[in-house]
């Protein structure tokens, strides 16, 4: 009995000095917060290297490897922080400074380009997880309100008459204006309405349950987005999401009087889609138009190829909130067209 309680008494002894030992950690520090001059931002802001993206934002740093690591060369990206700045810029406060504009969008451009976890985005800028998650998405916001009605833009009639002679140049197809192609997004599964993003042609090839979501965009001849339409669940097939699309209502209003897009076999045929003959035993003046047809659909395709191979992101399936897809699936399109633009 003696014997049991001292074993008692030695861990209440122990259990004690554990307590003493963190309650004076505490009060160290809260010591130092009270005593010297001015804040202690160390209470504020956990220390990180910041030591990477320091060596890629100075002025001698090699354009080659800042490419790699951002997928566009540092003049591009100074224009886009330029253009950006009244956007996301915030104003330091008496707890910390601001993190400046250049941090806020490499991290979002390096998130999109690599497509890594947020917890390696945190570790190559410094920053906490949730501060990577939160510049991630207000920068693709910024970038969609102020950069996407810039650089993705339906052609004037000028530039109309130009599309028109270089497709033609390209497949002998008079009147085209665009290719138009649709792409799928892999996501997680959703909260809500599971069964609407249930990918089946996905998921047979893979064996693996695919949930996704659609990406649809009419390229011109560079294979610049003049188009896009995101956002629609991943079980509607291309049809579907062309006649529930603005580029839709438009057309069949007649912004596209006396023009062609050209589209893949699983469009359908209309006054202003033109896609290849599907049926069986076809004249060899029907091989010789779709071939035709599959020249302008090739622009589309290795568009979309370059998008996804800019924007690594768009290669693994995204945790990013339904409601937020739209506005990081835009930048990257927006991202895209200032890349082909300027190269």
């Amino acid at each position: 009995m003696e014997e049991e309680l001292g074993n008692s008494r030695k861990k209440r002894a122990r259990k004690s000095g554990s307590i003493a030992g963190t309650s004076s950690t505490v009060s160290a520090t809260s010591d130092n917060a009270g005593g010297g001059s001015g804040h202690q931002r160390r209470l504020w802001v956990k220390s990180r290297s910041k030591d990477w993206w320091e060596k890629c934002n100075h002025p001698d740093f090699p354009d080659e490897k800042f490419k790699r690591a951002f997928r566009m060369s540092k003049h591009t990206f100074n224009m886009v922080c330029e253009e950006l700045e009244p956007a996301v810029m915030k104003k330091n406060t008496m707890l910390r400074d601001a993190i400046p504009v250049r941090q806020r969008v490499a991290v979002c451009i390096w998130r999109l380009a690599t497509g890594e976890p947020l917890r390696m985005v945190s570790k190559q800028f410094g920053l906490g997880i949730s501060t990577c998650h939160k510049l991630v998405l207000e920068v693709c916001a910024a970038i969609k309100t102020v950069l996407m009605p810039k650089y993705i833009q339906w052609p004037d009639e000028n530039k109309i008459k130009q599309l028109k002679h270089e497709f033609e140049s390209i497949a002998g197809i008079p009147n085209v204006c665009g290719s138009m192609y649709t792409t799928h997004i892999p996501i997680i599964s959703p909260k809500t309405n599971v069964a609407a993003y249930f990918n089946k042609k996905h998921t047979e090839r893979s064996q693996k349950t695919s949930y996704s979501i659609t990406l649809q965009g009419i390229i011109d001849s560079t294979g610049v987005f003049t188009d896009v339409c995101i956002g629609w669940p991943g079980s509607m097939s291309d049809e579907q999401v062309l006649s529930n699309s603005a580029f839709h209502q438009r057309a069949t209003m007649g912004q596209l009087k006396d023009l062609w897009v050209v589209g893949g076999k699983m469009y359908p045929l209309m006054d202003w889609v033109l896609v290849p003959y599907t049926h069986q035993n076809l004249t060899w003046a029907q091989h010789a138009f779709n071939e035709k047809i599959y020249e302008i659909e090739k622009l589309g395709k290795e568009a979309f190829g370059r998008l996804k191979g800019r924007w690594a992101i768009l290669q693994k399936r995204m945790d990013i909130k339904l409601q937020e897809l739209p506005a990081v699936l835009g930048a990257c399109c927006v991202l895209h067209n200032i890349c082909e633009m300027r190269q």
